[in-house]
């Protein structure tokens, strides 16, 4: 390891060229900077700096020592923030996992709130669909997950509540053989066309997928955005969330169709591990709590976008 002062002498002389500038630039005689360049060398048993040339220069070994002792500087400067940081109760860094049903779009308002508190926690987001979302909690891949479906897992420490409520539709394409048929739809008439379904990201447990029937040929999409386009353009059938696709209804992109048998909500749910009780999580994970108990955001997920 370098002092502060040894890596400033690296510096200047690797800038300047010259030990009477190098003096210059750290205010101190041409002297004492040449000594402090000996004793340097002398220490570390290597010769860093070339005097052969009219201009001084670093050797390789006195570039690489300088290059990496700035690098390791910065970094202890770097892990001193970040002790600090955590003493005062933030963490270190935040992973949120938001299930694929939600679009990343609706949470950039969010973020520059957060940026704003200047906090030092590092964010990582990331999508999983379906039983994906609560397996990323189980498995410690995410500390936040917001838009769970399906009631929540036995899972060690967890703390939960529900975020909202989302209502299904079942729509198609206007250019689609189902727009015209005889409401309500029969399952044996649904059967016959291919149904768009988002696929669970789910590693451990069984894939699960909502709104096909027995035998009904199908087509996985990547995400909720991808099923409603592919339902848009008529490449198949499906549930479709109603708040978000009721644009593409109003302006005829999309046509709703009764079906004998309905489908349930889902609630959402956003869940979180906790060694304590609800309420001693850290300070970051506090703040993403407290915003998501606001039923305008709620309300703003739910909505995502109908384009």
């Amino acid at each position: 390891m370098l002092s502060d002062d040894e890596l400033r002498l690296l510096q200047a002389i690797k800038q300047t060229g010259s030990l009477s500038r190098a003096a210059a630039q750290l205010g101190k005689a041409p002297s004492t900077i040449s000594h402090a360049a000996r004793q340097l060398e002398t220490r570390l048993d290597a010769l860093l700096f070339d005097r052969r040339r009219y201009r001084l220069q670093l050797t390789p070994a006195g570039a690489l020592l300088a290059q990496e002792a700035e690098r390791i500087q910065q970094d202890a400067h770097r892990l001193g923030r970040r002790v600090k940081q955590v003493a005062r109760g933030w963490e270190d860094r935040l992973s949120i996992v938001t299930d694929e049903i939600f679009e990343f779009e609706t949470l950039l308002p969010l973020i520059r709130d957060f940026d704003a508190l200047d906090s030092g926690v590092h964010l990582r987001f990331a999508h999983e669909v379906l039983g994906g979302t609560w397996e990323a909690l189980r498995e410690g891949r995410a500390d936040l997950v917001i838009g769970a479906t399906n009631e929540p897992p036995s899972i060690a420490h967890l703390h939960w509540r529900e975020l909202g409520r989302m209502d299904w539709i079942f729509a198609v394409s206007p250019r689609h053989p189902l727009a015209k048929a005889k409401e309500p739809l029969q399952a044996e008439t649904v059967q016959k066309h291919r149904s768009i379904v988002v696929g669970d990201s789910s590693r451990q447990t069984g894939e699960r997928s909502y709104g096909i029937l027995g035998g009904q040929p199908s087509l996985a999409v990547p995400s909720m955005r991808a099923k409603i386009l592919a339902q848009r353009d008529g490449l198949g059938v499906g549930w479709l969330p109603a708040q978000r696709v009721q644009p593409l209804i109003d302006s005829g992109l999309l046509t709703p169709k009764r079906v004998a048998q309905a489908r349930e909500p889902n609630v959402l749910y956003i869940g979180w591990r906790s060694p304590g009780e609800a309420g001693t999580e850290g300070q970051a994970l506090r703040w993403w709590l407290d915003k998501l108990a606001d039923p305008r955001l709620a309300q703003r997920l739910l909505e995502g976008r109908a384009d």
